[in-house]
């Protein structure tokens, strides 16, 4: 199991993805819930975009699942889809992914969101874009071929810096601690000291 950390500016003791869309209403990296690589990245999450006048910040410290090539679908630019991820995700869906869906793992993601929501076009239109329901069938659907997780770079310039999650299944999510902070009001970062711990698991 790995330690990561989630920002919200909601209490809880359990994740669940009911409220997933409660942040920024997207679902830009798959639906699940998402943590960050390190305390201040989810700290700075915790800023609510939508709802600028809630001023309660929470870091929760989580465990979730370690990462493998085979329980992973890695969004990083220029990194092909695993074989193993493909050969599971044709083999459930009883046809052959084209091969524009398979050079990475946004195209993929997109590719299957839209097929299971029957919004057939061409492949440049099926790897563009999906609904907030074709990611809800997609991470469901990668999750009933072993994915549990979707990763991507906190910095896309620097691809092999901190990774962020999204896990597919809020039950592979256990809270450890969740911690009260301050942000600051310019650039919504955590400010210094200001950490005050509420709950330990």
């Amino acid at each position: 199991m790995a330690i990561y950390y989630h920002g919200s500016a909601k209490l809880f003791d359990a994740f669940s993805l009911s409220h997933a869309l409660e942040g920024d209403g997207k679902a830009k990296f798959g639906f699940g819930v998402y943590v960050a690589g390190t305390y201040e990245s989810a700290a700075h999450y915790a800023f609510n975009k939508k709802r600028p006048q809630i001023k309660d910040y929470y870091v929760y410290t989580v465990e979730i699942p370690d990462r493998t090539e085979d329980n992973c679908l890695t969004l990083k630019k220029k990194v092909r889809v695993s074989d193993s991820i493909i050969a599971r995700a044709e083999e459930k869906l009883g046809e052959t992914i084209p091969a524009e869906a398979k050079v990475e793992g946004i195209p993929f993601r997109k590719y299957i969101a839209n097929k299971l929501m029957d919004n057939i076009g061409t492949v440049r239109q099926m790897t563009s874009t999906a609904t907030d329901e074709g990611e809800r069938a997609a991470s469901a659907f990668l999750l009933s071929i072993g994915i549990q997780l979707i990763e991507w770079p906190h910095d896309w310039k620097k691809p092999e810096g901190e990774k962020n999650f999204a896990i597919l299944d809020d039950s592979l999510v256990r809270v450890l601690m969740i911690d009260k902070v301050d942000l600051d009001d310019k650039k919504h970062h955590l400010v210094p000291g200001s950490v005050r711990t509420l709950k330990e698991f």
